[in-house]
């Protein structure tokens, strides 16, 4: 069964045809990085007017590319939340549209979902029960996941996601944006052990985020001690051990509370997604601590933690075959929202 899948809940166009869940045909995806980066972050009302530019010739493409015809195609997944509602809007659109013309299912996927997803796409035997810790730019959630439609949210941020706080201190600090992948490689022959940064684990016994806090912490460290960095000077020597001090308190908070979730629900199998599942610290130091409880972690290739329409088309395979999907008129019925959730 091949899903065509389409993604623009943020920053990124993505168009994928995905094979029984878990084959990748193609995956295209546009990306608004060089866009956005001048502004530090992004700004949805040119979000939204990129996707307009770019989502029909991926389209276009996609069938150029694979040579294959609306024929072979059983239903388009499209992300209708969470995400910016502009943004959102483009793909829904294109999906509604196509999906009534060409007598297409519609498969209504949650962003988030899409992320679990994902693992399937590098991992395609991996099996049930397990803890999926997303984190990303917006989402910072915990969830048990029993099979492919049935969720359990354990917790997820009140504040400041972890990816959202990785772009706040790289703006802040005028290291450029995306923020995560910045801080990582400055992190790399730092002292992440410089400064001693609050870990926010907030009541231990459960399993929310708060990053806001510690994001404050680095700006007032930073203005305490008159380090700001000039853009267009060379960063300054303290820059790089603060970074990687904030880093490592991320990742501490996020590790401890995905090893707890696996021991509270009595998983054995930890899978981390999302963009800064790329992160290298977090990776390698999650393995450690989870080879210390003896939990199997999984994560999908770095071309797959980010926004892509493969796990959306991934996931829509598993929602089709469970039945849900839209037909006919009802298509029309479907909306965008930034407030959809996953689990309950």
């Amino acid at each position: 069964m091949n899903i065509l899948g389409i993604e623009s809940s943020c920053d990124e166009t993505s168009v994928a045809i995905v094979k029984d869940g878990r084959e990748i045909i193609i995956n295209l995806v546009a990306s608004q990085i060089s866009t956005h980066r001048k502004f530090g972050g992004v700004v949805p009302e040119v979000a939204s007017r990129k996707h307009i530019e770019v989502i029909i010739p991926l389209l276009e493409k996609v069938f150029q590319e694979t040579g294959m015809n609306w024929k072979k195609i059983e239903a388009i997944a499209v992300t209708i939340g969470p995400g910016l509602i502009g943004s959102l809007l483009i793909g829904l659109s294109a999906a509604k549209a196509m999906a009534y013309v060409k007598q297409k299912s519609l498969v209504p996927i949650n962003h988030l979902e899409g992320h679990i997803k994902s693992v399937f796409l590098t991992h395609p035997d991996l099996e049930f029960p397990f803890i999926a810790l997303i984190v990303s730019g917006g989402h910072t959630s915990l969830l048990s996941v029993y099979d492919h439609t049935k969720f359990k949210l354990l917790g997820a941020t009140r504040d400041d996601a972890a990816g959202e706080a990785f772009d706040k201190v790289a703006r802040f600090l005028h290291l450029g944006y995306p923020g995560g992948p910045l801080i990582d490689r400055l992190s790399k022959k730092a002292n992440s052990s410089a400064i001693k940064f609050p870990r926010a684990y907030m009541d231990k016994d459960r399993f929310d985020f708060s990053f806001s806090g510690l994001k404050t912490s680095v700006f007032n460290y930073v203005r305490s001690r008159d380090l700001a960095f000039i853009p267009g000077e060379e960063i300054s020597e303290g820059i790089p051990d603060i970074v990687a001090s904030f880093q490592e308190a991320v990742v501490d908070v996020l590790i401890f509370k995905a090893l707890r979730a696996c021991k509270c629900e009595g998983i054995k199998q930890l899978v981390l997604v999302g963009g800064v599942a790329c992160n290298s610290r977090l990776r390698d130091k999650l393995k450690i601590e989870a080879r210390k409880e003896d939990i199997e972690v999984y994560y999908p290739a770095p071309n797959l933690c980010t926004d892509n329409a493969a796990m959306i088309a991934g996931a829509g395979f598993f929602q089709k075959i469970a039945g849900n999907y839209l037909t006919g008129k009802d298509i029309f019925n479907l909306n965008a929202t930034n407030t959809v959730s996953i689990g309950k």
